[in-house]
């Protein structure tokens, strides 16, 4: 998401006919994808293996704001790549992985129906930085009040 953000705030300083815009635009619909793969193959993980426990030390409602913005993390993950392919194809433009081969788009275009998914897409942009900010909100908290969350999310001990 760090990656894929700024590609996409990049993209909208170029001019429409800027010769980069392609480049770029490629890159973002590849990372998107690949964010899109990813989070499906961790969400597969996942419904085999259990999340470790969140701490003791959290309140009732700390553990359902930690699920509510793990459950509302990877609903991103799914929606903007989603969201962002159904624009793409729907809208008569080809996504393609990288510059090594294209995602059949599967669907016949709908410049409508793309239209929808754009802005889907954006508002989905907004939602994002909310939760990004509030996500990075929350690691500062767990930072400064030294509960230890931060270090079960990494292997081994930090700090080594």
């Amino acid at each position: 998401m760090f990656t894929v953000i700024p590609i996409a705030w990049y993209m909208g300083t170029l001019a429409r006919n800027d010769p980069s815009k392609g480049i770029w635009m490629t890159a973002h619909k590849s990372i998107g994808i690949t964010i899109l793969l990813l989070t499906l193959f961790r969400i597969a993980y996942r419904t085999k293996t259990s999340a470790p426990e969140l701490p003791e030390t959290f309140s009732p409602q700390d553990k359902i704001a930690a699920h509510a913005a793990h459950i509302l993390l990877y609903f991103i993950l799914l929606a903007m790549p989603i969201t962002g392919y159904l624009m793409s194809v729907l809208g008569g433009h080809p996504v393609n992985w990288f510059g090594l081969f294209e995602i059949p788009p599967g669907l016949q275009i709908d410049k409508p129906s793309g239209d929808v998914f754009h802005l889907l897409h954006k508002v989905g942009q907004w939602v994002t930085y909310a939760v990004i900010s509030i996500h990075l909100l929350a690691v500062a908290k767990h930072v400064k009040s030294g509960n230890g969350i931060l270090e079960r999310m990494w292997p081994g001990k930090l700090g080594r």
